[in-house]
């Protein structure tokens, strides 16, 4: 922006003396003409009449220069002309003519990215041609690669329109390898406030980074890979660079705690871009440390003592192992489907915030006595439970559940799964109290018991078998 102190044309004293000369000339030459026609016989008569002449003549050329001053550029020019985009679209040889039609009635959101060669006006073929199947652009994003660009749109298209016409439309457009699927109204966030809304998710807890990856790279799956195995395997997560590694369809980055993330999306390549995203959320992860929540709910059992249900995480392995201690065989068994001397191998492991959320359930005297996984398993989600014998058939295991689901459909996981065996009755009755649709299915003589959360809230309801008045929440800033 100029000042009006800047902008103004610096003053000169011959510029004064020149308009102070016009005006003594014109009044002289004025003057002259005056004395001359005043003289004649009908010299008033021709005054008035020039006059009147001049003042027709600036009325005139007022009138001329208002109706035409808004007049578009002759034909020929880089404009729409006649229903015919012509000037820079014909130049790029497309054909952009339009035809008029009316407002549409029935619209629908497409996500879209295509690659276009990095060449002046390749950007703005691909945006004419969406223009002239009436397309609206709401958001638009580049990705620079080596030998072209990844151009990333979120499109409101005519409900009329299919993906394969459009894929057609900007192929022709010069649009390459091109992917296209249906959007919602969540995606009308734009990046910036996307992006910082997931970095916030993963500084208040470390189990969100899997969750703020798939939700910043879209559809992917998504694997945690610690270093040391739960059989005590070296998994080779120490083998990836600090950087990460870029492979097209396949990026590893360096866990903080030692192990590696492993994110696939088979059916479109990752950019440069999106590889620093990612990138930049798993530092964030590292520079903050192992953090959890401290949110605290206290419960009153039917029977009269109390509970708190909590997050737990690797700072409850000792009061975890000790439940174990306390837990027959058979329930470590109906657990982890396993030898029950290996059951403690898997608590470090579980407790990881890594691999998911936990929940605990502790007495007035601060003794584990139940503990609820919610375990991120590539694509899908599974739950699983332990509760100490001398509190089975409390509603303990039902209400973990309930708030495990809970926690499932505010991650925005479409289902959940548990793994158990047929005669396990208090799991099955469990995931049928959940009140949501199931599937059941025989899996090498395990059940997998599905439950599909659509329709569930993101919210803790307290279970039947809990006072309702005897329930508080205490959630105060600190983390650890």
């Amino acid at each position: 922006m100029t000042s009006a102190k800047t902008a103004r044309r610096p003053h000169h004293w011959r510029r004064d003396l020149i308009e102070l000369a016009a005006l003594f000339t014109a009044v002289a030459v004025a003057d002259v003409v005056a004395n001359l026609i005043g003289h004649q016989p009908d010299g008033p008569y021709l005054l008035a009449a020039s006059a009147v002449a001049l003042t027709a003549t600036a009325t005139f050329h007022t009138w001329w220069a208002r109706r035409h001053s808004h007049a578009p550029p002759p034909e020929g020019g880089d404009s729409v002309s006649g229903g015919t985009a012509v000037g820079y679209g014909a130049e790029l040889g497309l054909n952009l003519s339009f035809e008029a039609s009316p407002a549409l009635d029935e619209t629908v959101l497409w996500r879209m990215r295509t690659t276009v060669q990095d060449a002046p006006g390749s950007l703005a073929a691909l945006c004419i041609a969406l223009a002239r199947l009436r397309i609206d652009i709401l958001t638009l994003q580049t990705h620079p690669l080596a030998d072209g660009t990844v151009d990333e749109f979120l499109l409101r298209a005519p409900s009329s329109l299919s993906a394969s016409e459009l894929t057609r439309e900007v192929s022709a457009a010069g649009g390459a390898s091109t992917w296209i699927e249906r959007a919602d109204a969540h995606d009308l966030v734009d990046t910036p406030t996307r992006v910082l809304g997931l970095a916030t998710r993963t500084a208040l807890d470390a189990a969100e980074l899997p969750l703020a990856l798939r939700q910043l790279l879209g559809r992917c799956t998504i694997h945690s890979l610690p270093a040391v195995s739960v059989t005590g395997r070296i998994t080779g997560g120490e083998g990836t660079p600090v950087e990460g590694v870029l492979e097209e369809t396949v990026m590893r980055l360096r866990d903080p705690s030692g192990g590696v993330i492993t994110v696939e999306r088979p059916y479109l390549p990752f950019t440069p871009t999106e590889f620093a995203r990612a990138r930049a959320l798993v530092e964030l992860d590292a520079r903050l440390g192992p953090r959890v929540p401290r949110s605290e709910d206290i419960l009153t059992l039917a029977e009269g003592p109390e509970i708190t249900v909590r997050r737990a995480d690797q700072s409850d392995l000792v009061a975890a192992r000790e439940m174990h201690d306390r837990c027959s065989a058979r329930t470590l068994a109906l657990r982890y489907h396993g030898p029950v001397a290996d059951a403690d191998r898997y608590l470090d492991h579980l407790l990881s915030p890594r691999f998911g959320r936990t929940l605990s359930v502790q007495t007035d005297a601060g003794r584990i006595v139940a503990l609820g996984h919610l375990l991120w398993d590539g694509d899908e989600t599974e739950v699983a439970l332990i509760v100490e014998d001398d509190w089975q058939r409390r509603g303990v295991g039902s209400e973990l559940l309930r708030r495990l689901a809970g926690l499932a459909a505010e991650a925005g996981c479409d289902s959940v799964y548990a793994v158990t065996q047929a005669d396990n009755t208090g799991m099955v009755a469990a995931m049928r109290g959940l009140g949501l649709p199931l599937d059941y299915q025989i899996e090498e003589g395990t059940l997998v018991i599905t439950a599909r959360l659509a329709s569930r809230r993101a919210t803790t309801v307290t279970s039947p078998s809990m006072v309702a008045d005897g329930t508080r929440s205490v959630e105060p800033p600190e983390y650890r």
